[in-house]
């Protein structure tokens, strides 16, 4: 097949589009910045996200399969939608499993989404991620073709997005080996939750590519293991020691409350203190071979990499909630440790002003 990715240089990209150069199929993947081409892989320098025009131009030609990693805004979904699907033959469209909302019963693709079901007007006036994403499928779903696909994957992981709670490794990791407390509040810590390593969703969305089966339908692509976020702390914890004898502390605050100041309320509140427990039987009905690897077994070598390698992504550094976790702990970070002084000046104003 001949194959556009858009935005596959990511964590998720980048399996996706290795297993299907290594299946033989042509794969072409845009980037912002210049690489080089390999066997099966021809890379698009521009912006797919900003620049139409772009598009419009490596759309000349037909493709047998887009696969779409882009985060738009819904004017600007609704603005390209009939291009892209009438110049493919299966647009697959990633979405999120942050689009459903609180269930009492494991989540299927037909379990109630926040935009249909919420309440709070303050939060439905959002374009919040899993507001957006919700509107996104609806554009799909009202364009009058039917040669599309959603994927919600849910939490994913590798050795380069190792999360707890809200938290990027670049926050609670960096904190917890330079000698801080974790600050972690039990509401989140005490929620069920699904981590899916990273490679393995790429793998089960390759075979919904060139599937009839998968056009038109929504797919959840997730680990049905569900695990607590305080045995995935525990589980870091006992990594860390065993690998470079370091103690993690972490503190279990009962309320997520003072958090909400200093992070997304909304990704809080309408996700992190659900319970997340999926039904997978769907996209297991239209592919029979998937497998998913175990929760600990995944999270223990992609931490393992990590601390043997560790590579931080600076622009997920939060300087505000470092100066909230100090607070809360009686601690302070050491300013010279800050990369930039913009930084380190929100650092101090917030270690000074933000409430306990």
């Amino acid at each position: 097949m001949r194959i556009l990715a858009f935005g596959g240089t990511g964590a998720m990209g980048v399996p996706l589009v290795n297993i299907l150069a290594n299946q033989g199929h042509d794969v072409y993947v845009t980037s912002r910045s210049r690489r080089d081409n390999r066997p099966n892989v021809t890379y698009l320098q521009g912006d797919a996200q900003s620049d139409f025009e772009f598009v419009k131009e490596i759309l000349r030609d037909k493709y047998d399969a887009i696969v779409d990693f882009m985060v738009y805004s819904s004017e600007e979904l609704k603005r390209r939608i009939s291009f892209y699907l009438t110049h493919t033959e299966q647009y697959a469209f990633f979405s999120s499993s942050r689009v459903y909302a609180q269930s009492e019963t494991p989540l299927t693709e037909s379990s109630p989404r926040l935009l249909d079901v919420s309440q709070d007007q303050s939060y439905l006036a959002t374009d919040e991620y899993a507001l957006a994403k919700a509107r996104e499928e609806n554009i799909l779903r009202e364009s009058g073709y039917r040669n599309w696909t959603i994927i919600r994957p849910y939490i994913t992981y590798n050795e380069r997005r190792i999360q707890l709670g809200v938290y990027e490794k670049e926050n609670w990791l960096y904190r917890a080996l330079a000698g801080r407390t974790v600050v972690f509040p039990k509401d989140i810590a005490d929620r069920y939750t699904s981590l899916t390593y990273g490679p393995d969703v790429a793998a089960t969305v390759v075979k919904l590519l060139g599937n009839d089966n998968a056009l038109g339908e929504a797919f959840h692509i997730v680990n049905a293991e569900k695990v607590t976020w305080r045995q995935v702390a525990e589980l870091y914890q006992q990594v860390v020691f065993d690998r470079i004898h370091q103690t993690i502390r972490i503190d279990y605050p009962d309320s997520s409350t003072g958090l909400q100041r200093v992070w997304n309320p909304w990704q809080i509140k309408y996700d992190r203190l659900y319970d997340r427990v999926f039904d997978s039987g769907k996209v297991e009905s239209v592919i029979s071979d998937i497998t998913f690897r175990p929760t600990r077994d995944g999270l223990t070598q992609c931490l393992i990499r990590f601390l043997d390698n560790p590579k931080w992504l600076d622009y997920r550094m939060n300087w505000k909630y470092e100066a909230w976790s100090d607070k809360q702990e009686h601690q302070f970070t050491n300013v010279f440790a800050i990369p930039s002084k913009r930084t380190k000046l929100s650092y101090i104003k917030n270690r000074l002003a933000i409430r306990r």
